[in-house]
């Protein structure tokens, strides 16, 4: 059969491999409302306890902080602002911000501290957008103290990031970086980060190492992140190290592991890939759809391997993970085929037919039927294909005016 071919098979093997499953390693912690003020509150209680000497964060900065002092007439609504803003009232302090920000005899500390509460009330009620113009009003009013001027560019560098503003982002912490001459890791991810969202792989890679052989314990997210990007970049063989590195550490994480799978795959070592996945199929860890597809494409892309991927995707169905869609028949059809099962093959192929978007399904059906010598199905099949559209309309033709009923 010309048509149901081991090309056709890799294709569709391939139309149904996984993908790493990598996140966005933004800085920005998902907080609530609530915990947010929760947390505000815990470091207040944490000041009345006794002032501690206020550290300089950024003790390479370039930037010379100004006189950082209140002015006479905007005191007393900073002092109103702190105080909605301490007693949780976020809506209100933003509104005082905004009168600050507006106030002609306002200088520059006035409006960058205002511009500071307002961002902060304004990310506490989940208004990113809005904590977003606010901290560049702050790096813009230039009012504040190294720590708080470069807290908020950082923010701001975070928030671009999380809202996949990823060009914004690297300009802003590029900036952070420029001016702070900081080498903190957690500040450099961002950037790598901002570069691989950018595809620019080659750049983000080196800059993803720094943090991770800077910091004492860098974060799985980081390592996941610099194995993206050697997998995006090419370097498939750094990608396995790193992979491997992960899974030998987090064995029960079924991420690190599926993770390492498709690297195993994207370097074509596929019965690697396979192992690793068996294991968690044997161990009941194989919960989804797309995990089982990812096993059983592993296997309808290896020579040798459909009756492995019959008892995957058989599997699957009976425990109900796998969905019953016209893939899924498509290929358990074409894996009995190739392992010389006509008859289950056949019944496979009229699963996938009807379900299938056009008359491709019906017409590999026929082309089996017939040489099974089921003329008469054969036909049958050959019109249900012509009817729904085919490449090729005049290979089922030919069926279809065998001699025989």
């Amino acid at each position: 059969m010309n048509n149901v071919s081991r090309r056709n098979q890799r294709v569709l093997a391939a139309a149904v491999s996984a993908v790493l499953m990598f996140g966005a390693v933004s800085q920005v912690n998902a907080q609530t409302a609530n915990e947010r003020a929760a947390e505000r509150r815990a470091k207040k209680e944490e000041g009345k306890q006794g002032t501690a000497k206020v550290t300089n964060e950024y003790p390479q900065a370039t930037r010379v902080a100004g006189d950082t002092k209140a002015s006479k007439k905007a005191t007393p609504q900073l002092q109103k602002m702190m105080k909605a803003y301490d007693d949780d009232k976020g809506p209100e302090a933003r509104a005082i911000a905004d009168q600050i920000i507006a106030l002609p005899e306002a200088n520059a500390y006035d409006k960058a501290f205002a511009s500071q509460i307002a961002a902060q009330a304004a990310y506490d009620g989940d208004d990113t957008p809005g904590a977003m113009n606010y901290l560049k009003q702050a790096i813009a009013s230039n009012g504040l103290d190294n720590n708080g001027h470069f807290g908020a560019m950082l923010m701001l560098a975070q928030l671009q990031l999380q809202e996949d503003q990823y060009a914004e982002s690297l300009k802003t912490i590029d900036q952070f970086l420029a001016e702070t001459k900081s080498q903190k890791p957690e500040h450099l991810i961002i950037k790598g980060n901002a570069l691989y969202r950018l595809d620019r792989f080659a750049e983000a890679a080196p800059v993803i190492k720094q943090a991770i052989d800077l910091s004492p314990t860098p974060k799985p997210e980081w390592q996941q992140l610099l194995m993206a990007t050697y997998a995006e970049s090419g370097q498939a063989g750094e990608a396995a190290k790193i992979a491997e590195g992960l899974a030998a550490k987090n064995p029960g994480d079924k991420r690190a592991q599926l993770n390492l799978a498709a690297v195993y795959q994207q370097n074509d070592m596929l019965d690697k890939a396979a192992v690793v996945l068996e294991k968690l199929r044997a161990s009941g860890q194989l919960t989804e759809d797309k995990e089982y597809r990812q096993l059983y494409a592993t296997y309808l892309n290896m020579d040798g391997k459909e009756k492995e991927a019959i008892g995957v995707i058989n599997d699957g169905l009976q425990k109900g993970v796998i969905k019953p869609d016209y893939q899924t028949y498509l290929a358990l059809a074409q894996a009995y085929y190739f392992s010389d099962q006509a008859g289950p093959a056949i019944d496979a192929y009229k699963k996938a037919a009807p379900l299938a978007p056009d008359g491709e399904a019906y017409l590999n059906l026929a082309r089996v039927l017939w040489q099974e010598d089921r003329v008469p199905e054969a036909k049958e099949a050959a019109k249900q294909a012509v009817a729904k559209g085919v490449k090729k309309p005049e290979d089922a033709k030919k069926i279809i005016a065998l001699p025989g009923k």
